[in-house]
């Protein structure tokens, strides 16, 4: 057996034993790709703006931060779109029932079931304990001042 060959490192079948992405290189995806790489070149691109700015004579500490902000968005950006890959790839299976397709149109509008209502939280309403004559007096002068500008 030769040193480093798969069957001597116990490696049975597949050397890669994860999901491969294969999804991700199908015709619907790479528009996404292809936007992300774009918005990342711009990104990297506008950072290294802001970096010539800060440089300058005129630049200031606001173009040195717009500059590694820049770059920031991009890895955002790519961590973002790696992340809703791998949603899709380990997606749960679909609500949809096979049985919802399965009924009829005729016994669906003979027993229709109405949607449900949504309930408003039962908020009880704020009960005034002690009423307070300090603030009905200074709500009485506002209303006077009001009618004294109405005149």
């Amino acid at each position: 057996m030769e040193l480093g060959s798969r069957r001597a490192l116990g490696v049975l079948g597949g050397a890669y034993r994860g999901g491969v992405w294969r999804f991700a290189l199908s015709r619907r995806w790479w528009v996404g790709h292809v936007l992300v790489v774009t918005f990342c070149a711009v990104f990297v691109r506008l950072g290294r703006w802001q970096w010539d700015r800060a440089q300058s004579s005129t630049g200031d500490w606001q173009n040195l931060g717009y500059a590694l902000q820049w770059p920031l968005f991009a890895v955002v950006l790519v961590a973002a779109w790696a992340r809703f890959l791998w949603l899709e790839q380990y997606r749960g299976p679909e609500t949809e029932s096979p049985q919802a397709e399965t009924v009829e149109p005729e016994t669906m509008l003979s027993s229709p079931t109405p949607p449900p209502v949504p309930r408003r939280p039962a908020y009880p309403p704020i009960r005034e304990d002690d009423p307070d004559d300090e603030l009905a007096a200074y709500n009485a002068y506002l209303a006077r001042l009001a009618e004294q500008d109405r005149c």
